[in-house]
């Protein structure tokens, strides 16, 4: 047995080793092609109730798989909602956004990119253009 004892040395450390490279190579907010900038964030501070979050961000480019993953990071609750609504940095965006159903005055609804939704049920839905008739 205690011939063997080494071997479970070198197993444990190496599996702590594939645990922290594992935690430390997961793709961040630097890690985007595009340049993201949360302009602004609404959120309730009910702590006890749902808590309902809205961002708006702009970006410096149009890829929407980015917009996707970038939605992913936002925090979420089970409890509550995220959305996030995209605007290219160069267009009008709003500079402020509102919990409810209409989040932004609906002037800028033809400048939003994409919208990403997470509800309390941890469905997730991303629509490009999501104003366009």
């Amino acid at each position: 047995m205690k011939k063997y004892r080494p071997w479970f040395f070198v197993i444990a450390i190496g599996f702590g080793i594939a645990m922290l490279w594992s935690a430390f190579s997961q793709p961040g907010l630097d890690d985007f092609n595009s340049t993201f900038r949360e302009v602004h964030l609404s959120r309730n501070e009910n702590n006890t109730g749902p808590v309902d979050r809205v961002y708006i961000v702009t970006t410096s480019d149009t890829l929407f798989s980015e917009m996707e993953l970038y939605g992913k990071l936002m925090p979420y609750s089970k409890q509550g909602t995220t959305k996030v609504y995209f605007f290219h940095e160069d267009a009008p965006y709003p500079k402020e956004g509102v919990r409810g159903n209409i989040n932004f005055e609906e002037a800028f609804n033809k400048y939003c990119l994409g919208r990403y939704f997470k509800n309390s049920y941890g469905a997730i839905s991303f629509s490009v253009f999501p104003f366009k008739t």
